[in-house]
């Protein structure tokens, strides 16, 4: 089973970008394989999907993303197949993007045609321990 680490967190000032990614622990399968999400959760709130990328490994995927509406236009998901990693770039930063950012895995076919945003299509319960991002002025 594939295990995922995050990084890239910071605490950065309104309009300023990072960009986090998304690895695996130990080697193991091609996240080629896998649809990835980004989730993140802020304090006192539920963990809420940001974007997903579908698998490229000749699973039908080719790599399609989705953005929730709050951060399309400012994030970007890709990958990078040789690197074995997941990349979020995230611009224009603001404030209600504070939260740890989590990514996610799976394997099925049909998160592979159109990959979820919400955590109850990531069946595989790989999720990696997250990465906090700060936006303060």
């Amino acid at each position: 089973q594939v295990r995922l680490v995050e990084s890239g967190g910071s605490s950065v000032q309104p309009g300023e970008s990072l960009r986090l990614s998304c690895s695996t622990l130990g080697g193991g399968l091609s996240l080629g394989y896998y649809a990835i999400g980004w989730f993140r959760q802020a304090p006192g709130k539920e963990r809420e999907g940001v974007s997903c990328i579908t698998s490229t490994d000749g699973r039908g995927g080719l790599g399609r993303p989705r953005y929730a509406d709050s951060v399309k236009g400012r994030f970007t998901i890709s990958r990078d197949l040789a690197k074995n990693s997941v990349y979020l770039a995230m611009d224009s930063l603001k404030p209600e993007d504070s939260g740890v950012y989590y990514c996610v895995a799976d394997d099925s076919y049909s998160a592979n045609i159109r990959c979820p945003l919400t955590e109850g299509g990531y069946t595989l319960d790989n999720w990696g321990k997250g990465t906090l991002v700060t936006i303060s002025s």
